[in-house]
């Protein structure tokens, strides 16, 4: 009986991925945070949420911005949205985000991600965001 030696290439690669905390602008349980993630020679932005419409779980949800342009377009539709009046709509591709002006917790956003999932915040998590963001 011959004997050949099997040889053949690995079936994986090794990759170096990074993930980097750029704001974290509310803690637990009601999570919102915006990262940037390094794979190889990609850099991608993902805020990070809780979605609000499972009260009773913990359903984590992110809206993925492919380049520093898309996220910098979030923040100036953040900055426009300030300036704005209630019930003004920043409508993207993926997402959307609409300003509603809360009497008792002043200027508030709806922001409704690519499948529905929703997160809602506050003018001063808007801010920590836009000059998060403005930094960047």
């Amino acid at each position: 009986m011959l004997f050949i030696p099997f040889i053949s290439k690995a079936q994986f690669t090794i990759t170096n991925t990074s993930t980097i905390s750029l704001v974290e602008v509310r803690p637990s349980p009601w999570i919102l945070e915006l990262d940037r993630v390094v794979k190889e020679s990609d850099t991608i932005y993902l805020l990070q949420f809780r979605d609000q419409q499972y009260p009773n779980e913990v359903n984590m949800s992110s809206l993925r911005f492919g380049n520093l342009q898309q996220l910098k377009y979030f923040q100036k539709g953040l900055a426009a949205l300030r300036s704005g009046s209630n019930g003004d709509e920043a409508k993207f591709k993926e997402y959307t985000v609409k300003r509603a002006d809360v009497k008792k917790d002043g200027i508030c956003y709806i922001l409704t991600g690519p499948l529905g999932e929703i997160i809602n915040f506050k003018q001063a998590d808007a801010d920590k965001l836009i000059i998060g963001i403005k930094a960047l």
